[in-house]
């Protein structure tokens, strides 16, 4: 078969695979995520309200339906879907009815928490409006299902794409696009969240600097780099922060070993990015960095602000690394999986570079909000990139050295075959 069809395969089976979970991945975020969509799409804030609730409730009494089924002292119980469903919209309904009494009903989500919460998602308007036609079309359940999958099969297809641009063979870049969907990046990306839409939009700016790499269709890949970071900004401004910065740096450094002028252009949109978001930030009133901490050490904004913010923070930033280390160095597979990435992003010393820079921002993301009981690693997710990536080229690097062994070992009068 061609190369498309396997990508087309691998992708057909991963979807399929899906269907084992239709419900039961939403998360709080997503509420907010989901009436946002709703509202964009014409809905007032009470019907998105009623149909945000209804679909998390539903898939809160499917989880614990779930739970109990394999619960050892319980699961001959009576089904308590109904049950925590009908309790969950209870507990919802009154804290949306408090919050809009509070006057808490501006904006386009509805206040699930205080407005100062709120705002932080009412400025990533990227997400839902990704999701207005999914809803649309095929309602909450199936509107966010199907969205997370295509985005994570995007995200798959696009690690094919880099892979291929760098001249890897088709088996391992096949191998890369699987690694994005069996590694916590597919598993996150599924999430109905911002992170499938952020980790996609990274990969098509790393693919452009692939395509930079080769000097292959430049104007475009230089269009793809900067649209990315353009995008990236609607859907989370700070991995537009992050990621600019850590393009800017490493097309700076490879501009001065190369002097190629391309180089020198991604390094400036990266800086172009960075720059544009503060200052655009600043413009539209964004939540702040002070904001964002203050809302982690106050839970939410659910206790007082803290009056010395930046000690605090950074003794906890301390902790956090601290018992991170203790964690990973307990079942090392992340630690391992980086060795091996970053290994074989150094194989390819200028396109590695921009990929350790793209993974590093899952260090940054996770930096500035060092929470550990954040659910399965969602916020330094972008780290596993660099073994997606990476790994795929550790192997090339294997499979192309034992073949060019083995060519003089050929007896006299057999012509070498090409490696493919």
């Amino acid at each position: 078969m061609r190369p498309r069809t396997w990508v087309l395969v691998l992708a057909a089976v991963f979807a399929v695979l899906q269907l084992a979970n239709v419900t039961g991945r939403d998360t709080p975020d997503t509420k907010n995520y989901l009436s946002y969509a709703l509202s964009l799409r014409g809905e007032s804030k009470r019907e998105a309200a009623t149909v945000t609730i209804d679909s998390y409730c539903a898939s809160q009494g499917d989880t614990a339906r779930r739970d109990q089924s394999v619960n050892v002292l319980n699961f001959h119980g009576k089904d308590p879907a109904s049950r925590v469903a009908k309790k969950c919209r209870a507990a919802q309904w009154r804290v949306v009815d408090a919050q809009v009494r509070a006057g808490n009903s501006g904006g386009f989500i509805t206040p699930f928490m205080p407005e100062r919460f709120m705002r932080i998602f009412e400025v990533r308007p990227g997400y839902p409006v990704f999701l207005v036609p999914f809803v649309t079309l095929l309602g909450p359940v199936w509107g966010l299902w199907t969205s997370s999958v295509v985005l994570t099969i995007a995200g798959g297809i696009l690690v094919f794409l880099i892979l291929r641009t760098l001249s890897v063979s088709v088996p391992l870049a096949l191998t890369g696009q699987a690694l994005y969907y069996v590694l916590p990046c597919g598993t996150t990306a599924m999430r109905p969240m911002t992170e499938g839409l952020m980790m996609a939009l990274t990969l098509a700016a790393v693919w452009g600097c692939a395509l930079v790499s080769t000097g292959r269709r430049t104007r475009a890949a230089l269009a793809l780099v900067g649209g990315s970071l353009l995008l990236l900004f609607t859907v989370k401004h700070s991995q537009a922060l992050f990621l600019g910065l850590c393009l800017a740096g490493a097309g700076a450094l490879i501009a001065v070993r190369q002097r190629r002028r391309e180089w020198a252009v991604v390094a400036a949109l990266g800086a172009a990015a960075a720059v544009g978001t503060l200052l655009l930030a600043g413009l539209l009133h964004y939540p702040s960095q002070t904001d964002s901490l203050q809302d982690l050490l106050t839970d939410h904004y659910a206790r007082p602000d803290r009056a010395r913010l930046w000690p605090e923070f950074l003794h906890l930033e301390a902790n956090f690394w601290l018992e991170w280390t203790r964690q990973q160095l307990w079942q090392p597979v992340l630690v391992a999986a980086l060795g091996a990435g970053a290994w074989g992003a150094l194989r390819r010393p200028v396109f590695g570079v921009f990929l350790i820079g793209a993974a590093f921002t899952g260090i940054l993301t996770q930096a500035a909000h060092p929470d550990i009981s954040v659910w399965g690693g969602r916020l330094i997710v972008l780290v596993w990139l660099l073994p997606v990536v990476g790994v795929p080229l550790l192997l090339e690097s294997v499979v192309r050295g034992k073949a060019v062994v083995a060519v003089p070992m050929q007896a006299h009068g057999q012509e070498a075959q090409p490696v493919r």
